[in-house]
């Protein structure tokens, strides 16, 4: 492994409140065993749900039901 690699495992494990590398490495692991099928369009997409929130592109769960309700049709 590369010392940028290291860096940025580094940073991540901090950023996200670990003890240590160890830990993160861990739980990293043990979601790869866990769960196998969660790849890189998941990660992708999960990723870009969290940019909209940050960026606040959300709708209210009212929003979306009188935008895509049953009754939305008729209107």
């Amino acid at each position: 492994m590369g010392a940028t690699f290291l860096d940025d495992i580094d940073g991540t494990w901090r950023e996200l409140g670990y003890d240590s590398r160890g830990a993160f490495v861990r739980d990293v692991l043990r979601d790869a065993v866990e769960h196998p099928a969660f790849d890189r369009a998941d990660l992708e997409a999960m990723l870009a749900g969290e940019v909209e929130i940050q960026q606040d592109h959300t709708h209210s769960s009212d929003e979306i039901r009188h935008k895509y309700g049953p009754d939305a049709a008729d209107e």
